[in-house]
């Protein structure tokens, strides 16, 4: 069967009500994704992993029941009984709620990519649930390219858009191509911010028009 054609999204989970179902490991590493991410977390399962026990999250310490999807958002099945699963995913179909059960395509409405974080940057990879070693594999081969130094590429673009949007101009038409160069990412690697942050400086008084102080703007 042809894998379907998956809508890459970053999601933004904190504060949301997200539901675990099971205890062991694979539950815990899910959980602790979630809880990363800022969200309110509940899990259900009648035994709990020592590393889920650790974990600042609501825990029910029972089989799941039918229904328990309720009041969810999002939901991770992983209780290594298909049969458990594929009832929880049922349940996530018929009340809105997004479901993924681990090790189970057909038991998935998302699926879970492997992601390499720098700061604000997220590289993630998926394969659409058909083979999440190829995912690890590639974000491993990727790794090199994608240095610790980005996340702070990251926030001065982010704090050059800002400048841009106070000063009413828009950051859609902006020349980012202009600005965003080996160079850039170099100084900030080699801890030559003071470098940077003048490059972006110089950069923004070309987009600004009239010149104004916007760029005094960037903040330290």
């Amino acid at each position: 069967m042809t894998p379907p054609t998956v809508f890459p999204i970053s999601l933004r989970v904190e504060g949301l009500p997200c539901l675990v179902v099971g205890g062991g490991r694979v539950a815990a590493r899910k959980a602790a994704s979630l809880l990363e991410c800022g969200a309110e977390v509940t899990v259900i399962a009648p035994e709990m992993c020592a590393q889920i026990e650790q974990l600042p999250s609501r825990k029910i310490r029972r089989a799941y029941r039918e229904g328990d999807a309720a009041p969810y958002r999002l939901v991770m099945a992983a209780t290594g009984c298909p049969e458990v699963d594929r009832a929880v995913f049922r349940d996530g179909e018929a009340t809105g709620a997004l479901v993924n059960a681990a090790d189970d395509v057909e038991a998935c409405r998302f699926f879970l990519p492997s992601l390499l974080r720098r700061g604000p940057v997220t590289l993630a990879v998926s394969t659409g649930g058909t083979s999440p070693f190829l995912a690890k594999w590639l974000v491993q081969r990727l790794t090199p390219l994608v240095g610790p130094e980005l996340a702070g590429v990251a926030a001065l673009l982010g704090n050059a858009r800002e400048v841009l949007k106070l000063a009413g101009h828009s950051t859609e038409g902006a020349d980012w191509g202009l600005l965003l160069d080996d160079a850039l990412v170099s100084a900030l690697a080699a801890g030559r911010e003071d470098e940077a942050r003048e490059r972006v400086k110089r950069w923004l008084e070309g987009e600004l028009d009239p010149v104004d102080d916007g760029a005094a703007r960037i903040r330290g």
